[in-house]
């Protein structure tokens, strides 16, 4: 329904001068960015006029206007019959609990969401005047539930006497004629597309109470609108954001402050985010820099975003679910770190180093007790891993922990709920010591009332627990959408509704191909198709929704001097056409439209001359005898990728760690402990054959204890409780397994479990930690000694896994796994008697999987390690003989050393993908940038992981 129907029109210059000589005036707009606009152009009016004081215009949306003749009964006679004005969170609630007590809400999953969906219903329903026929008029399951809650939240309104803001246009219609609602001499509705029957019936009413009506809007401009096509949606926003920059440009040229630039986006919701850093890039380049300033934009998006998206309010909600119960890590490390804790300033390096050390020992989810304990445990003085103290953090999280612990028991009202949840931020330092910025402290505002809006709930809800307030708060604030308030910049960027009545010097509207405009029709799924379309709600229908659309289009025509619609051509694999509405507009080419060629700030910064460039593949060369503390680890990473190693053992870079439950690294943690335990008490095979079942579970379970005891220690809360009680049971299972296993073994001897001892190569000394070293009790080679029953010694090298394993990660040219091979070359040559290491195996000490595989001088050392003309890996072949083998480690391990030694650090992953996919360095080493493919090895990782021999 069109306004301009209806009453007569006024210009602009009539209606300003209006504004300016009468205080009886009032004008009347669809949105609040319509009112401020027309506010600042009457005030800029005023000031051409030479004029500094003046009294304030009436301009203001309807929504307001309507609110204020009710705020007038509030102070009347009429007072006491007045209903009260339900705020959008008190509305919700009641439609979420009459939904939640009805038969079909009974069986919702998401009652806070369809309350959302009914309350839009309603206020559809009212504006459109469809209520009165919605129960009886045909529909389906939906529309007859929804009557239902309809009349079920129409009583519950009525006993309690409250409206909404949907139903006070009817309200207040029928009090208009009471003196004490101040009424102007004569209204404007300036920029309206849209009158609803509710509207048309208030405007009525208006009228017959001598209320002059008037329809305003935007000067009548001559269309000069061009067309102008993109290959793709991203030309076309980046062509935007050039073109506001050139005009812009000419407008501070020409000394022209008061430049209107607008961009209207019918999707801008979706494209936000693309949007700021466009347009950041394009008007703001310095702020890519790092450490930048923040400094005022010459852009604003209108869309405002939820509230608590921003980062004070984020930690606020953050404190509350910390003191519900069980909370994210993720979360709590997010408030560790956090500007919004007091103290914050003070300990911002120990924090984060606190919160790297809990990430070690935590568990993925924690209680505030458990996050205390844990803070304490790891800042203890006699803590050999002491993680930096952080006093003023530990202050107010007891404080804040000892408040929780006394408050969020039992039910209580809302009310109650706001002032704890007040005394909560308070105990935690909230929101900090430092002074906040402008958008900081207007969030805070914002956020504080939400918390007095939380509290006003307690007019339409009862009792209820802190978990269930938190989350209701959590929701109100989610759908708060907030932006903070700016200076007035002369580029907007704006959704269509926004758009209505506004006027430019300069305006681009986008993103009008033939899919996005005109919009698909929406019709609210609670309300019979039938009854929307019959009463002309625009969303219920293409046809109506092409005509209100066709009506924007053509304001949006006439809105400025100069007006470009632009679309992309392609989207994904579809091909797009210009939308219906401006096929017939002239076409324009992009090159046409006299913007200036904008280099990215990486552009500019590669093209500045006098770069210099440095080879930084060798690091400084080590002092002959240099000791590393990295263990094998150092030869694992030189294997795997010389820059790997230079960065983790010579710069220190480490990936912070994830906090965790249980996993696989910490289960072959507790297998290492239960058989290093075990042998240590058995000794030998003679032992094993000997123990009886029950003490050999007897030992099983002492050692269990023991593992679990020595993780305890480091990751408490990991294996606590139930999960602890499992996790011992499972190991008892492995190690029977294990032990029946080895008893097939022929005679040997366990002489060192877990011993560290000092190896060297290629000049680089390192600490390393056997697993285990079997003596071996072989046959003798003379027939005299064998029927003498003597045995020759030799020795075997066995590393337990719980993973996967193969033979050819030790074998060839840089090893994946060089740490038997260390061990294997570092032993032999210790070792005078016998025959010396004759044996390198694996482990796997996996449920249902007992094996050793390895490689052996013979084939009857021990079971699955064969020799090596028996392997199946391609790179045993290799080698001619086991001391062939053993050379030929120890060649490859001296290499490995002596690059580390003369700082070789190329970026030289040998394995393209297998090397660099669980790598943390790629920032540091910019693999990613070395070539096409996202990896700059000498071949694929597939192909290379063939080549080195599969053992299974």
């Amino acid at each position: 329904m069109s306004a301009s129907r209806s009453y007569p029109e006024i210009d602009n210059e009539a209606l300003f001068a209006g504004l300016a000589d009468s205080s009886s005036v009032c004008v009347v707009t669809p949105n609040q960015r319509l009112s401020v606009a027309l506010l600042r152009t009457f005030a800029n009016r005023q000031s051409a006029r030479g004029l500094h004081v003046w009294e304030a215009a009436d301009i203001l949306p309807l929504a307001a206007f309507i609110e204020r003749l009710y705020r007038d009964a509030q102070y009347s006679e009429l007072a006491p019959s007045l209903p009260m004005l339900l705020s959008s969170a008190q509305e919700l609630t009641l439609w979420e609990s009459v939904i939640a007590g009805s038969e079909a809400g009974s069986t919702l999953l998401a009652v806070p969401g369809t309350a959302q969906q009914a309350r839009d219903a309603w206020t559809l329903a009212h504006a459109w005047k469809l209520l009165p026929s919605l129960k009886d008029f045909f529909g389906n399951d939906d529309t007859r539930v929804y009557a239902d809650w309809a009349w079920r939240y129409q009583g519950i309104t009525a006993r309690d006497r409250q409206t909404e803001r949907a139903r006070l246009p009817e309200w207040v219609s029928g009090e208009l004629s009471h003196q004490a609602l101040r009424k102007p001499r004569l209204l404007v509705l300036y920029g309206f597309d849209i009158v609803t029957p509710q509207q048309a019936d208030f405007f009525a009413a208006l009228t017959g109470l001598g209320v002059e009506l008037r329809i305003g809007g935007p000067q009548a401009r001559e269309d000069a609108a061009l067309r102008v096509a993109f290959a793709s949606a991203r030309e076309e926003l980046q062509a935007a954001a050039s073109w506001a920059r050139s005009r812009l440009e000419s407008a501070l040229l020409a000394d022209r402050a008061d430049c209107r630039i607008g961009i209207v986006v019918p999707d801008l919701a979706a494209a936000r985010e693309s949007l700021r850093r466009e347009f950041l890039r394009a008007l703001s380049p310095a702020s890519e820099l790092p450490m930048a300033p923040r400094e005022p934009q010459a852009f604003n998006i209108s869309m405002g975003v939820p509230l608590n998206s921003y980062p004070l309010v984020r930690a606020a909600l953050l404190l509350l679910e910390l003191a519900a119960g069980k909370s994210a890590f993720a979360g709590i490390s997010r408030l560790l770190r956090s500007p919004f804790i007091a103290g914050a300033d003070e300990e911002q390096g120990a924090r984060a180093g606190l919160d790297a050390a809990l990430r070690e020992s935590c568990t993925p989810h924690l209680t505030l007790e458990r996050l205390n304990r844990a803070i304490a445990r790891l800042t203890a003085p006699d803590n050999p891993w002491r993680a930096p103290a952080c006093p003023l953090l530990v202050r107010h999280l007891g404080t804040f922990a000892e408040r929780a612990k006394q408050n969020v028991s039992g039910a209580r009202r809302p009310g109650e709920w706001a002032r704890i949840i007040l005394q909560l931020f308070d105990a935690a330092g909230f929101p900090g010591t430092r002074t906040l910025d402008s958008t900081e402290y207007q969030t805070l505002q914002k956020l504080h009332e939400a918390v007095a809006e939380f509290a006003s709930l307690e007019r339409v809800a009862g009792r209820m627990r802190f978990t269930q307030a938190r989350a209701r708060f959590a929701r109100l604030v989610t759908d708060s959408l907030f932006q903070p308030q700016a200076a007035a910049v002369p580029v907007q960027i704006l959704g269509v509704l926004e758009s209505a009545g506004l006027e430019f010097d300069h305006l681009w509207v986008m993103g009008l191909d033939d899919e996005s405009w005109p919009l698909a029709a929406r019709p609210n799924p609670f309300i019979p198709l039938a009854l929307q379309k019959r009463a002309g709600v625009p969303e219920a229908s293409a046809a109506a929704s092409l005509e209100l659309d066709r009506r924007i289009t053509r304001g949006w025509r006439r809105a400025a001097p100069e007006v470009m619609f632009s679309h992309a051509l392609r989207k994904d694999d579809r091909e797009l056409l210009p939308s219906p509405l401006i096929r017939a507009m002239a076409a324009a080419e992009p090159q046409m439209l006299a913007s200036a060629a904008r280099d990215s700030l990486r552009a500019l910064i590669r093209a500045m001359p006098g770069i210099e460039r440095v080879a930084d593949s060798r690091a400084p060369a080590f002092p002959p005898g240099h000791a590393s503390a990295g263990g094998t680890g150092v030869f694992r990473d030189q294997a795997a990728c010389p820059f790997r190693a230079f960065a983790i053992h010579r710069l220190g870079a480490r990936a912070l760690a994830q906090a965790r439950a249980l996993d696989a690294s910490d289960r072959g943690t507790l297998v290492h402990s239960l058989l290093a335990k075990v042998w240590k008490d058995l000794k030998n095979s003679a032992t094993l054959a000997v123990l009886a079942e029950r003490d050999r579970d007897a030992m099983l379970s002492a050692a269990a204890d023991i593992a679990l005891n020595s993780l305890r220690w480091r990751r408490p809360e990991a294996i606590a409780g139930r999960l602890g009680q499992l996790e011992k049971a499972r190991l008892i299972r492995l190690g029977q397994a294990w032990l029946g296993f080895e008893k097939q073994r022929p005679p040997f001897e366990v002489v060192a479990i877990e011993q560290k001892q000092s190896l060297c190569f290629g000049g680089l000394t390192i600490n390393a930690k056997l697993d285990r070293m079997d003596r071996l009790l072989l046959a003798p080679e003379s027939a005299e000694a064998r029927s003498a029953g003597a045995r020759r010694p030799a020795w075997a090298i066995i590393d337990y896994k719980t993973g996967s394993a193969r033979v050819g990660a030790w074998l060839g040219e840089r090893p994946d796994e060089p740490q038997l091979p260390l061990y294997a070359v570092g032993s032999a040559e210790r070792l005078s008697e016998g025959d010396g290491v004759v044996a390198l195996a694996f482990a796997r000490v996996r449920s249902g999987e007992m094996s050793f595989l390895g490689v052996g001088a013979s084939d009857d050392l021990i079971p699955g390690v064969s020799a090596l003309e028996n392997q199946r890996s391609s790179a045993a072949r290799d080698y001619a003989s086991w001391s062939e083998l053993l050379a030929g480690l120890r060649y490859e391990l001296e290499a490995l050393g002596l690059e580390f030694m003369q700082g070789e650090a190329r970026v030289a992953p040998k394995h393209a993908r297998a090397s660099c996919s669980h790598c943390h360095l790629h920032a540091l080493c910019r693999v990613n940038e070395r070539s096409a493919n996202g990896f700059s090895a000498d071949g694929d990782g597939d192909d290379a992981m063939q080549e080195s021999g599969v053992d299974e």
